[in-house]
């Protein structure tokens, strides 16, 4: 199974900078940035939240699972 991290997508449509949503999200660029690659083995549902907050989207606009 694979999840793709969308992030990216949702970043550029909110024209929206990764730094800026660290700063609102209380979390470094560096996780930021590794959550963003798909790298991250998990995130917790309060950072989640906050990002969906913060871009005004859904968990599904970020996440999405592939069957590979």
């Amino acid at each position: 199974m694979a999840i793709i991290v969308n992030l990216d997508v949702m970043l550029a449509k909110r024209k929206m900078k990764s730094k800026e949503l660290a700063e609102i999200v209380g979390i470094t660029t560096a996780n930021l940035s590794i959550l963003k690659s798909g790298k991250a083995k998990a995130i917790r549902f309060s950072t989640l939240e906050a990002i969906c907050k913060a871009l005004d989207c859904q968990p599904a606009d970020i996440l999405e699972f592939v069957e590979e």
